[in-house]
C-alpha cells in the first residue's frame, strides 16, 4: 500500500508548523497585582476577539509554499518514480510467482521467490532513505516559512483587536465551531505574499502541485 506525504505534508508540515508557531508565541503576561495580592482588573480597551486559521492551509497557498512544492517535485520526482518502478517490478515477479506456480519447478520457485525478498529488502532500504531525505528537506524549507508566517499572523492580529489566533489545522483543536467573519487564513495568505513576493510568481494564488508520494511498499512474498 502506498503512504501519501503533502510537501507543505499535510502531516509533516502540520507538526512543523504547530511546533514552529509554538515556538513564536511568547507567554502572556500576568495581570497586574494590586495591593493586598488582588488581581487588578483588566485596562479598558483590552483585546478580546479570537481569529481562527488553517495554518497548514495557509502556508501552502503562499507563493513561497507553491515554490517549494515545486522545488521538491523537480528534487524528489525522479527518485520516486524509480521506486514506484521498483515495486511494480516486483509486483510483476510475484504475479509470474502465483500464475506459474502450477508449471514451473521447485528450483525456478526458489530462485523467483529468492529474487523478491531481495528485491523488497533493498526497496524497503531505499524507501526508508528517500522518506528521511524528503522529511528532512521539507523541513528545511518549512522553517523559514512558517516563522515569517508567524511575524505576519503576530502584526495582524495586534492591529486588528485579537487577543488570540488559534490554528485549527489538526483534527485534534479543541474548536468545535467558529464564527467564518474571524477566520483569517486567505488574508494572512495575502499579507504574507505581499511582505515577501516571489520573483516571476503570479499575483493570484495558484492551486499546490502534486506531492511526490512517500516510497512505495514493496508486495509480500506469497509462498508456493
Amino acid at each position: 500500500m502506498k503512504k501519501n506525504v503533502c510537501v507543505i505534508t499535510v502531516l509533516a508540515l502540520g507538526v512543523a508548523a504547530t511546533a514552529y508557531a509554538q515556538a513564536a508565541q511568547a507567554p502572556a503576561p500576568a495581570p497586574p497585582v494590586a495591593a493586598g495580592g488582588v488581581a487588578a482588573a483588566a485596562p479598558t480597551g483590552t483585546p478580546t476577539k479570537v481569529a481562527i486559521i488553517q495554518l497548514q492551509q495557509a502556508v501552502v497557498k503562499t507563493q513561497d509554499g507553491q515554490k517549494a512544492s515545486a522545488d521538491m517535485q523537480a528534487k524528489f520526482g525522479p527518485r520516486k518514480a524509480a521506486l514506484e518502478k521498483q515495486q511494480t517490478d516486483l509486483q510483476g515477479m510475484q504475479d509470474q510467482l502465483t500464475k506459474g506456480g502450477a508449471t514451473l519447478s521447485d528450483a525456478a520457485k526458489q530462485k523467483m521467490s529468492a529474487d523478491i525478498a531481495s528485491g523488497q529488502k533493498k526497496l524497503q532500504r531505499d524507501g526508508e532513505d528517500f522518506d528521511a531525505e524528503v522529511q528532512n528537506y521539507e523541513n528545511g524549507l518549512m522553517q523559514e516559512i512558517v516563522s515569517k508566517m508567524v511575524d505576519v499572523i503576530a502584526k495582524y492580529a495586534t492591529q486588528n483587536g485579537y487577543a488570540m489566533v488559534v490554528d485549527v489545522s489538526s483534527q485534534q483543536s479543541p474548536v468545535i465551531w467558529a464564527d467564518q467573519g474571524n477566520v483569517i487564513t486567505d488574508t494572512i495568505v495575502k499579507l504574507y505574499d505581499q511582505a515577501h513576493p516571489v520573483a516571476g510568481a503570479a499575483p493570484a494564488a495558484r492551486p499546490a502541485a502534486a506531492p511526490p508520494a512517500r516510497s512505495p511498499a514493496a508486495p509480500p512474498v506469497k509462498k508456493q
